[in-house]
């Protein structure tokens, strides 16, 4: 991993790009080249998928599938008898894991407050109804490393919101045309209603428009690639959307007394996601900077994604050695990061210089591998900078607000000549009218 001082990172490491400002890759412009039989962008390609999904249904999922995928799935609706075999192609202590991640994820999810409530008072009453989102459809990849625990982190809060359907999409393998074992037995322990079988933007198409027998959602949540994220762009209006997750990223605090070791482990740990993940450690030390340099250099010749986290930390990631453990939080606010780690002395000490993060984990056991899979907060969390204005999946994401107004007569004499006012000051004379009516 590179060292960088800090004007140099500021304008480099830590300087944002759009997450649709990416180089396109050559090869994948040839590709879509090939599909569609002329040189088109990323996002004109998903526009013809969607538009195909839209007129044609069913049909276009399995042609794009087969063009895209190289495999028609048998069935776009995956039959309870095969998540049920699921189980015996997942080792039992996978199974386990994941029944005690979704129980403390559900633990987790059912403390946080999302109520109804009614004010009455001499005027009427006012109030709000929280309801949750009736249908929500729910992406997860099944490419090189399948992620049931995304599932889990999603499907459970949308359950503890009270959504009456949910549904998980996810591709099918090519020696099964099925999403893959552990994503089958993941969906079971969390009950979802239906799994559906697909993948890219076709999937996200079927989704938004229903291709029988996937059923049409109000919102879509869930990972992917850049063509899933640009599909949920695309449809967002017919459908709520979750946001358009980018590449994963780690911002790592550290002290003189931090681990260099334990510090090396976590950056790998961020690092061995996918080549555009983003792992940085910021620290005051130089010389922790320059043992965790060493010990990531060490240790990633153990790991078997070595070639995937080598492209990773040489691309957007690296160690930031700040003027102070103050600026190294100044740092990190201000890149927003989806993961905040402090491997400093009394962490919970720190906690009040955390604006801008996802999620932030404190000390050397609390670390983010555990909030991956256990810890029970969703490892749904903001990329991109967007931790600025946005949350971790809750379950505030799976309900809506419906908002009560029931005032009487003294409400009205009170309050109706304002608007009255205000109404003719937006030149809205219907609307002074329906209140004058009431007034006379």
């Amino acid at each position: 991993m590179q060292i960088y001082e800090v004007e140099a990172a500021q304008s480099t490491l830590l300087r944002r790009a759009a997450w649709d400002a990416l180089n396109i890759p050559e090869s994948l412009l040839n590709r879509l080249a090939t599909l569609f039989g002329e040189r088109i962008s990323p996002e004109e390609a998903v526009r013809r998928i969607l538009a195909d999904v839209r007129t044609r249904g069913a049909d276009a999922v399995r042609d794009w599938s087969q063009r895209v995928d190289g495999v028609t799935p048998p069935t776009l609706l995956a039959p309870a008898a095969a998540i049920r075999a699921a189980y015996a192609e997942v080792d039992a202590e996978v199974v386990a894991a994941m029944r005690q991640a979704a129980a403390r994820v559900e633990a987790f999810h059912r403390r946080q407050p999302a109520l109804s409530w009614i004010h009455n008072d001499a005027q009427g009453t006012l109030g709000q109804l929280v309801r949750p989102i009736e249908r929500v459809g729910i992406y997860i990849p099944g490419g090189s490393a399948p992620l049931p625990s995304s599932l889990i982190m999603t499907a459970v809060p949308a359950r503890v919101a009270g959504a009456p359907f949910v549904a998980v999409i996810s591709p099918p393998q090519r020696t099964t045309g099925l999403p893959h074992p552990t994503i089958l037995v993941a969906a079971d322990i969390v009950g979802v209603d239906a799994v559906y079988v697909a993948g890219g933007a076709q999937a996200i198409g079927a989704l938004a428009f229903g291709a029988d027998p996937i059923a049409r959602v109000d919102k879509i949540f869930g990972p992917g690639s850049l063509f899933t994220t640009l599909a949920k762009r695309q449809v967002f209006g017919i459908v709520g959307i979750d946001g358009l997750p980018g590449p994963t990223e780690t911002v790592v605090i550290a002290d003189e007394n931090a681990d260099p070791q334990l510090a090396a482990a976590d950056l790998l740990a961020q690092a061995e996601h996918d080549i555009l993940a983003c792992a940085i450690l910021l620290t005051p030390s130089r010389k922790l900077a320059e043992q965790v340099q060493a010990a990531v250099l060490a240790q990633v010749e153990e790991l078997e994604r070595a070639e995937i986290i080598a492209a990773s930390l040489a691309r957007g990631s690296g160690i930031v050695v700040t003027a102070s453990l103050a600026q190294a939080f100044e740092l990190a606010n201000a890149y927003a990061p989806e993961h905040l780690c402090l491997l400093v002395s009394d962490p919970w000490t720190h906690l009040g210089d955390v604006r801008n993060a996802g999620g932030v984990f404190l000390g050397e056991r609390s670390f983010e591998v555990l909030g991956d899979y256990v810890a029970g907060p969703s490892h749904v969390m903001p990329t991109g900078g967007t931790a600025r204005y946005a949350s971790p999946i809750n379950v505030n994401d799976f309900q809506k607000i419906v908002s009560v107004i029931g005032l009487n007569e003294q409400a009205l004499q009170a309050i109706g000549p304002a608007a009255q006012v205000l109404a003719r000051a937006e030149g809205l004379t219907a609307h002074a009218a329906a209140v004058g009516r009431r007034l006379q």
